[in-house]
């Protein structure tokens, strides 16, 4: 079964991206799922004339969107233990351990959160697809933290609309190499794929988007310094590449920083330790907190004995 949906380009998006402007106006369709569907034919002019993902708008087109169904799931359901911090009929926000991945990715189906909300939930989303059920946002693998999914399309809708205007709450605690000598910034650079290394992303005009970080520092180490950074967008790797952009990258991220670690540590120490949001179907205010996993706090606890002395 395929939903149709005709959507008509107002006069002042005129010379957009059809692919920016469409993941824009279809806030449950994500920007590569928009290029995925353009790729398949399923994004044309109404009068049939197919588009590419670069089509620059001239206002006034009336464009027909076909969304196929989600193909059946492939991913299996796992018992995992999960942390789980909220739960209810639509949605459930959960505490993600440092070293797991998201979601699947082809050949690789086990032992994704996934896997494990599938266990626990036994029905989610379909919005994103067969390999991200549920899934509004991520965090890397590397990244610890809170972390909400949808149980269903109407909870997915709605917390998608949050996340693509910018209302989400979304405060992370990392420690960064060097000083960082204001107490508060904000870094305002684009980010797209490396244009060598496909795996990376980076600082770049061409083929990105706007990014915007917001950091205050929270301790000062020597060395290092403790930060408190606030998304205002969302892209891939966003807060590990502003920082390493201005010169503080995040400890134990040898994607983007030093390649030794001077921490025995499993990877980046950045955590997502609050999240906040409406409600999607209620419409209430929820807020989550939650404090860096173990690993973490030892390491502020060394840099705090060293500070002092007691090291």
């Amino acid at each position: 079964m395929t939903e149709e949906r005709e959507v008509v380009v107002p006069l002042e998006a005129r010379g957009e991206r059809l692919d920016a402007w469409l993941a824009g106006v279809l806030p449950e369709v994500s920007r590569s799922r928009v290029q995925q569907l353009l790729e398949a034919g399923e994004i044309t002019l109404v009068e049939g004339k197919p588009l590419k993902a670069n089509y620059r708008l001239r206002g006034g087109e009336r464009v027909q969107v076909r969304l196929p169904k989600p193909a059946r799931l492939e991913v299996k359901p796992e018992a995992i233990p999960l942390d789980i911090l909220y739960e209810d009929e639509d949605i459930i926000v959960v505490n993600k351990p440092q070293g797991m991945v998201v979601h699947p990715a082809p050949g690789s189906a086990r032992g994704t959160l996934v896997n494990a909300l599938l266990y626990h939930c036994r029905d989610l989303s379909g919005i994103n697809g067969v390999l991200r059920p549920g899934i509004v946002h991520r965090l890397d693998k590397d990244t610890s933290g809170i972390l909400v999914a949808a149980k269903n399309d109407a909870a997915h809708r709605g917390l998608a609309a949050q996340i693509k205007d910018h209302s989400v709450k979304r405060v992370y605690l990392a420690l960064v190499h060097g000083t960082v000598a204001e107490p508060a910034g904000r870094v305002e650079a684009p980010i797209g794929r490396h244009p060598v290394d496909r795996q990376r992303m980076a600082v770049t005009l061409k083929n990105s988007r706007p990014a915007v970080t917001h950091y205050r520092v929270v301790e000062h180490f020597p060395r290092y310094t403790l930060l408190e950074a606030r998304l205002e967008t969302g892209r891939t790797h966003q807060i590990r590449v502003h920082m390493a952009f201005i010169g503080h990258p995040v400890v134990g991220d040898p994607k983007y920083g030093p390649r030794r670690c001077p921490f025995t540590v499993p990877g980046q120490l950045l955590h997502a330790g609050c999240l906040g949001f409406v409600h999607p179907v209620r419409g209430d205010y929820l807020e989550f907190t939650t404090p860096p996993p173990a690993i973490f706090l030892q390491v502020l606890d060394q840099l705090r004995r060293e500070k002092t002395g007691e090291g």
